[in-house]
């Protein structure tokens, strides 16, 4: 489930906002109150985190054989032309 990002819209403008994260489905509506104070909310949008695990990498090699390879001109190292 996504962790989604709500901040407070206080009523007194000078009352700093309070973020909290929320696990919720997809599929859940958006929360328009705080489940703690009951103040209404706005969802924050965030940036992805990418993950970079040991083991897991990308390969870099292109092989010369494959149609694609070909296609564009990778195995040939020229470009291709449109």
């Amino acid at each position: 489930m996504p962790t989604y990002v709500y901040e407070t819209i206080p009523e007194n403008s000078e009352s700093p906002p309070r973020q909290f994260e929320v696990f919720q489905r997809m599929s859940e509506e958006t929360l328009t109150h705080d489940p703690v104070t009951g103040e209404p909310v706005r969802r924050i949008i965030t940036a992805a985190v990418a993950l970079r695990l040991p083991g897991l990498k990308r390969s870099t090699v292109v092989n010369k054989r494959s149609a694609a390879a070909t296609a564009c001109g990778c195995a040939s190292g020229k470009p291709h032309k449109h």
